[in-house]
């Protein structure tokens, strides 16, 4: 609620203010003023001031209210019924789809080791002349057709037997010890991966992932199993998770964002750190120390973020802000009124040519020295443009925004420099996804031990797809290396 002056503060206010301070407001003359008693000359003041400060929140919340995913870090689905539509793309005359002399996608014959079963269809006769044709007679050719079906799922169920012998020596009863390689439970281990696989990479719940078992395999298991056995999963990848964790700290380039994710109805974050080699996920608060448990206190390497203030510790020189946030952010400025306008639109273009440079030479068509010489007058320009809006724009929001960008300039540029850095944090905004899409289904976790299933799982499928190794085969190789008291399979290392 804001304050509402009452006939009560009067005292106060005349009081509290200098009658040198009672000075004219507005174009009230000065002998009319002199002849305003001081009180009424306090009330005045002092509604002057409100009716500012009023003002400044009307303005603050009517800008909140042109806020969506254009201008702002919000997601497309939080985007309210007035936000702009997305910008029509030019059409080109074609129709939809593949267009002629495109390539075409069509899946390749394996090879005859690799087909289960041959059926051969042989014509019995001729259909022009009604001529026999025998069994034996050699084919000029063979048309190969295969057909990829999935095969009727029946569980394979072992029964393992510990038959109870008495030692005819002392009469001692024997049982032989379980070996390392039968599982301590009910569940194998293909089971168990498979069932951390479908919830923690495929989002699927833990009251689906059961139906999903009885209707494709016909394996009873009960909803209170499933946690468990992809908590069995997050055990075994506990080793797996540090390996891929010291590779990512040790890499030359990171790049790291954070989304809302809830533990126990308590607000955590979930970190990313995507790296050529590996991509590692954390949950835990938003700060600095959480920054650098990701990726270690003493990472020296170039970290690509937005310009949240966790990572204000970092060199600017080591630092790559994002262009995709910079751009919402100047295309806010942009759809403003009057003087921040027209500055926004003149910066926008200068980003558009930054952009349009980078595609040239991701694609090739400029190398590295031409991309710093076509970035140098950008820069240049940009940096006139934030300087002037430091100084002359008549907003503060504004203004503000100019003196944060002077202050880690270095940042926006680390990418024409250095191999290996993009101009965006795309990279890390993709990793995140599937994971905010998991968030909701899931709503966060309710337990420290299944926010770490969420770091492992995420981390491992994720630099698994990276990698191009098949997951399924490695979390079971992790499972069944964690029953037998073995090292557990290597995820940095070639398979």
């Amino acid at each position: 609620m804001w304050p509402q002056l009452g006939l009560d503060n009067l005292t106060m206010l005349v009081h509290a203010r200098p009658m040198s301070e009672l000075a004219p407001p507005l174009d009230i003359p000065p002998a009319d003023w002199e002849a305003t008693p001081p009180s009424v000359r306090a009330l005045v003041l002092a509604l002057l001031d409100q009716v500012q400060t009023l003002q400044a929140r009307v303005t603050d919340l009517e800008t909140r209210l042109t806020l969506y995913s254009g201008n702002s870090s919000r997601p497309p689905s939080s985007d309210p019924p007035s936000a702009p539509p997305p910008p029509n793309r030019t059409p080109t005359g074609r129709k939809r789809g593949a267009q002629p002399g495109h390539p075409g996608h069509q899946r390749e014959l394996l090879p005859p080791g690799e087909v289960t079963d041959f059926v051969i269809h042989r014509p019995s006769a001729c259909p022009h002349c009604q001529t026999a044709l025998p069994h034996d007679l050699p084919a000029s050719e063979v048309l190969r057709q295969q057909v990829w079906d999935v095969p009727p799922q029946q569980p394979h169920i072992t029964e393992h037997q510990f038959p109870t012998l008495t030692c005819p020596h002392c009469q001692t009863a024997v049982r032989a010890e379980r070996p390392p390689e039968v599982p301590p439970g009910s569940f194998g281990p293909q089971l168990v991966a498979l069932v951390a696989l479908l919830h923690g990479r495929y989002r699927v719940s833990t009251r689906e992932v059961a139906l999903l078992l009885n209707d494709l395999w016909h394996i009873p298991i009960s909803l209170g199993s499933i946690p468990a056995l992809y908590q069995t999963a997050s055990s075994a990848l506990v080793p797996v998770y540090a390996e891929v964790q010291t590779v990512v700290q040790a890499q030359a380039v990171a790049n790291i964002d954070e989304t809302g994710w809830k533990e126990r109805h308590q607000q955590r974050y979930l970190w990313v750190a995507v790296t050529l080699l590996g991509t590692l996920f954390m949950i835990g608060r938003r700060s600095r120390p959480a920054l650098e448990s990701l990726v270690g206190a003493a990472f020296g390497g170039i970290v690509g973020s937005d310009r949240y203030k966790a990572y204000a510790h970092l060199p600017p020189t080591r630092r790559q802000l994002c262009w995709a946030h910079l751009k919402r952010d100047w295309q806010f400025f942009r759809e403003r009124d009057g003087p921040v306008g027209v500055w926004g639109e003149a910066a926008m273009a200068q980003i558009e040519a930054l952009f349009a440079a980078w595609h040239r030479f991701r694609a090739g068509e400029i190398d590295r020295v031409q991309l710093q010489d076509e970035m140098v007058p950008i820069a240049a320009e940009l940096r006139r443009l934030v300087e002037t809006g430091r100084d002359e724009l008549p907003w503060e929001k504004a203004r503000g925004f100019c003196r944060d960008l002077l202050w880690v300039w270095p940042a926006l540029w680390t990418f024409v420099t250095e191999e290996g850095v993009e101009p965006t944090n795309n990279a890390a905004e993709r990793a995140l996804r599937p994971a905010v899409l998991w968030r909701k289904g899931c709503y966060g976790t309710d337990s420290e031990e299944g926010s770490r299933f969420v770091e492992r799982i995420l981390t491992v499928t994720t630099t698994c797809r990276h990698q191009q190794r098949a997951v399924l085969p490695f979390l079971t190789d992790a499972v069944r290396a964690h029953w037998a008291n073995l090292p557990a399979p290597s995820l940095m290392s070639t398979p």
